[in-house]
């Protein structure tokens, strides 16, 4: 059942790869913005479909797995197709001993295999990679196996767990984030294990050039908030790799050598080496500006064939140039009628921003003030024919009302906010369709529900609002502004200002976002003693991720 499982889907879901093999190229920036990820992906996977219909067809399950070992080993191409051989070989042979039909924990251990192959094959793993992904989508499976869910639901819990981990893939790895994309590597490995898990539970195959949801709800979210971050841009200003040539072959030894001798020698050439297979077929994979020295190398330890060399930095040229021309080719989308901008400190806060239907969150807020001319490039990233400014903080306020005036290509005016959680109340009044005059209309009320707190730390002596004593590092409790409960516990000082802000006038609703510097454990200790002292009060907890303040909060 297993190998004829992995007979049937591996083609569709390479296929669905080979699909969007170009897009896949054009997020390439990682070592190098080569552009040939999803080409080199696409071959590697290829090259397994051929070797599984070889096969006989009645082969078992360590006949499939020799195949996709094999197959891959022989048919990888460039860093991404190498190390991708490597989690098929993990996969594969971790399933030739697992029951039949396999269970959570037999996909468990195949992919626990897969993440000791893979990471075993890489001397330097990078964080936000495909072996990022990897890792996360076996400790998914572990929790499922653990929690003893069935084998359809572990699935489709590791298709969410592998688009969620893409999406994290820029928050890891700092070039992503400077080109403003995902891993392309991974992109395309969670276009692969999402087509083949729809393939093997029965269902349609996810359409690739829309990616028309084929999942749960969750799944769907989750491959969304992926694709929500990929970003293609032209990456004219890219400085350039040390190394020039992409080097890759087949060798095939005459002895047994010393294989971690022959990686420092590799590594010497260059970097991103790989040295995959076992006695005596083995592919290697090195950048190095000296590619006949490596291949002269390796010719003394045995036979090298199947060899390609390309250059980097003319396919970067290249993929920059595509890039350009399919800018420049796509039909410009029409400017909707109203688009909104708000600034945010952390990113928990971006994120439900931007769910709500911010169009650009700037960074930025209390001791971080972004200025006039910030908002004013956040604004000319709208398409839109008006625009709202949330400042979401008081001081922040005469900057955007300055953005406002000075913008002179399209209408926009500010909604007053003055922290993050009125913004949220503001944006959920605005009906659809509104025009500007009646989107701040309705905005404007809706902050006049709204009452705030704010909980952070003293850094130097002063007074609270009654004139008692505030010490350097104490907890203060900022309720509308005015700093009216001091302490020396978060917990406490926010459980106190809100059953003052209940006291003096009782709310339904409390929305409360925890500060970058709040444990997930503190929060929910905070979240239970609220739920205990006010029962009535519907709790709306999410993680805001800002700065200095451990504790923000609004009751309506």
């Amino acid at each position: 059942m297993i190998a004829k499982t992995i007979r049937t889907c591996f083609p569709i879901a390479a296929a669905a790869v080979s699909d969007k093999a170009e897009d896949i190229n054009k997020l390439n920036v990682f070592p190098v913005p080569d552009g040939d990820t999803g080409t080199n992906m696409s071959l590697t996977l290829a090259s397994v479909v051929k070797e599984l219909s070889s096969l006989s067809a009645d082969a078992d399950m360590e006949a499939i797995a020799g195949a996709i070992t094999h197959g891959s080993l022989m048919g990888a191409r460039g860093n991404s197709g190498v190390i991708t051989s490597q989690i098929l070989r993990g996969v594969a042979e971790g399933l030739v001993d697992a029951t039949d039909p396999a269970t959570s924990a037999d996909v468990a251990a195949a992919l626990r295999n897969a993440v000791k192959v893979a990471f075993k094959a890489v001397r330097k793993p990078v964080e936000g990679t495909i072996l990022t992904v990897l890792r996360d989508i076996s400790t998914k499976a572990d929790s499922c196996a653990k929690a003893r869910e069935s084998v359809e639901d572990t699935l489709d819990a590791i298709v969410v767990e592998a688009y969620q981990s893409v999406a994290r893939t820029p928050d890891l790895l700092p070039v992503l984030k400077e080109n403003g994309v995902v891993d392309s590597g991974a992109f395309g490995f969670a276009i692969f294990l999402e087509n083949f898990v729809a393939a093997a539970l029965g269902r349609t195959a996810v359409k690739t050039e829309d990616f028309a949801a084929t999942f749960d709800a969750s799944a769907d979210s989750a491959r969304e908030g992926a694709l929500d971050r990929v970003k293609i841009e032209a990456n004219d200003d890219w400085e350039g790799s040390e190394y020039r040539y992409c080097n890759e072959f087949l060798f095939k030894a005459d002895a047994p050598f010393d294989e971690e001798e022959c990686l420092q020698f590799l590594a010497s050439m260059g970097d991103c080496e790989l040295l995959v297979g076992a006695y005596p077929d083995y592919k290697i994979h090195v950048h190095s500006n000296t590619p006949n020295l490596v291949l002269e190398h390796m010719l003394q330890l045995g036979q090298i064939y199947e060899v390609f060399i390309h250059n980097m930095d003319m396919e970067s040229r290249e993929r920059t140039a595509k890039i350009h021309e399919d800018q420049d080719a796509a039909p410009a989308e029409p400017a909707k009628p109203l688009g909104f901008v708000a600034v945010a400190a952390g990113s928990g806060e971006a994120e439900i921003l931007e769910s709500l239907g911010v169009d650009v969150v700037v960074s930025g807020g209390q001791t971080m003030n972004p200025s006039t001319a910030d908002l004013l490039d956040a604004v000319s990233k709208v398409n839109a024919e008006a625009v709202i400014i949330l400042p979401d903080n008081g001081n922040i306020r005469m900057a955007a009302e300055a953005a406002a005036t000075a913008c002179t290509d399209k209408q926009v005016a500010v909604v007053p906010t003055k922290t993050v959680p009125q913004a949220f109340s503001a944006l959920f009044a605005v009906l659809p369709d509104s025009s500007l005059e009646d989107a701040v209309e309705a905005m404007t009320e809706a902050l006049e529900d709204v009452r705030d707190g704010e909980v952070t730390s003293a850094v130097r002596d002063s007074q609270a609002s009654d004139g008692s004593p505030i010490h350097a590092g104490d907890v203060m409790g900022i309720i509308g502004g005015s700093i009216d409960v001091v302490g020396s516990d978060v917990k406490q000082v926010t459980l106190e200002c809100i059953n003052r802000m209940q006291e003096d006038e009782e709310g339904d609703s409390l929305t409360i976002l925890a500060g970058a510097d709040l444990s997930d454990e503190d929060f929910e200790d905070i979240i239970a003693a609220i739920e205990e002292a006010q029962p009535d009060l519907e709790i709306d907890s999410h993680r805001g991720e800002q700065p200095l303040y451990p504790v923000i909060f609004s009751i309506e």
